[in-house]
């Protein structure tokens, strides 16, 4: 794979860099708050630990991937388990727009997780910087258009929030699977939508004193065979990894 320099993109690359910005935090993010607003938070989570399995699909249709039973087995198993320790309320009434926009957000983490692996190689760290630059002008714009009330936080609590979900929880965070991304097939790397409720509650547990409840018990299991068949197992007779545009 060619050495891939921290250098701002031009043409297709920074055409592409604004794409994935749009694709991977300005949509789903503006349809996910919308979702979340109005159904239960174990429920969308359910539907967005679908992604690995949204990613193969995509990939096999643009020729990226082809379909392996290994990463669907892999996606129902884990799903199972993101069911089973959000504790889905699968019998709760869910508004058709909210699940709609839930399923949306979902299918743009997963094409823009596939557009990564067709585009000219750019660094994670300026992908992300244009990406994200590119989504916030969308984003606020979003916000103005509907009326909302912009305002500085004036607790310290909430600023040092703010400081962790900028630094950690969203450009460290994301520069990492980009990382990921770029060595990896586009379905394999989606897994980590199915690893982060766990990560979740197990922080919240060391953190907040939250129980470790049986569904978490239960659900984790399938979340990691999942990640492990779909994601981790070796596969015989394959000793690298399908490579596009990247590693041009």
């Amino acid at each position: 794979m060619a050495a891939c320099r921290m250098s701002f993109p031009r043409g297709r690359a920074l055409a592409g860099a604004v794409l994935f910005g749009i694709l991977n935090f300005g949509v789903p993010f503006a349809l996910a708050y919308y979702a979340l607003v109005r159904i239960h938070a174990g429920f969308g989570q359910t539907i967005l630990s679908l992604t690995p399995l949204a990613t193969l699909l995509l990939a096999i249709a643009q020729g990226l991937e082809r379909f392996r039973l290994a990463a669907a087995v892999g996606t129902v198993l884990a799903t199972a388990g993101v069911a089973v320790v959000s504790r889905t309320p699968l019998s709760e009434s869910v508004p058709v727009l909210s699940f709609l926009a839930v399923l949306g957000a979902m299918l743009s983490f997963a094409e823009a997780t596939v557009l990564v692996r067709r585009l000219p190689r750019v660094h994670p760290v300026t992908m992300n910087a244009v990406g994200m630059t590119a989504a916030s002008v969308l984003l606020f714009a979003g916000s103005a258009a509907v009326g909302d009330t912009w305002r500085l936080p004036d607790r310290a609590a909430t600023w040092w929030a703010l400081a962790y979900m900028v630094i950690a929880g969203s450009v460290l965070t994301f520069v990492l699977f980009l990382f990921v991304v770029q060595r990896w097939d586009a379905s394999r790397a989606a897994y980590v939508f199915v690893v982060i409720p766990v990560v979740t509650i197990v922080v919240s547990a060391w953190l907040d004193d939250e129980p470790l409840t049986a569904s978490l018990l239960l659900g984790t299991p399938l979340i990691l065979a999942g990640v492990y068949v779909g994601a981790l197992r070796h596969r015989p007779g394959r000793t690298s990894e399908k490579t596009g545009p990247l590693d041009e």
